[in-house]
């Protein structure tokens, strides 16, 4: 019984880390034709669950669709995901979403959020940087039934929202904070 004990945590390690293992394989990696298809499928996705959505991306100066990002974590925990800049309804470019993170935390889960850049200042800073860090540069605001309530075409004054949606999985939060978005070449 003690040494059941003692293997426990190894055996909770190591499941963790064939997880990540699945969900971070590069050979799994999207074409540009199937991010792009995902992508605005996503999006239309998107729009049909949160209406307002549509509204703000009338107004969006470019929009970047993840469609699908993969979160797993064990105290220490990791995301990635694949997505799509739009400008109108032209690609744009293709980014890619890693983020880290811990404390008390365990599980998988996927889900995808789209953020809709709203000045040009915005646009040109994810494209200057190579690597956008969300929480340092243009201001995001994460959208939740309750901003969105407050939310109106003439009330839009932050540089980018972001929308995270189609969430599946056990693992409790989300955030986007901590998360960097990199250009990428599919």
């Amino acid at each position: 019984m003690v040494r059941s004990l003692r293997t426990f945590p190894s055996l909770i390690l190591a499941t963790a880390l064939l997880v990540f293992a699945s969900l971070f394989n590069p050979a799994s990696a999207a074409t540009a034709e199937e991010l792009t298809a995902d992508a605005r499928q996503a999006l239309q996705s998107l729009y049909r669950t949160q209406p307002f959505a549509e509204t703000i991306s009338r107004n969006a100066k470019a929009v970047l669709v993840f469609p699908k990002i993969l979160k797993a974590g064990l105290v220490f925990g990791g995301s990635y995901g694949e997505g799509v800049l739009f400008r109108g309804s032209k690609v744009d470019g293709y980014y890619n979403s890693v983020g880290g993170s811990w404390g008390l935390q365990l599980g998988a889960q996927s889900y995808g959020y789209v953020v809709f850049l709203m000045t040009e200042k915005a646009v040109d800073y994810l494209r200057q940087t190579k690597g956008w860090e969300i929480g340092v540069g243009p201001t995001v605001v994460v959208v939740d039934e309750g901003v969105a309530r407050n939310l109106s075409s003439s009330t839009l004054k932050d540089d980018a929202y972001a929308f995270i949606f189609d969430q599946k999985g056990l693992m409790a939060g989300i955030s986007i904070e901590g998360t960097k978005i990199s250009p990428i070449k599919p």
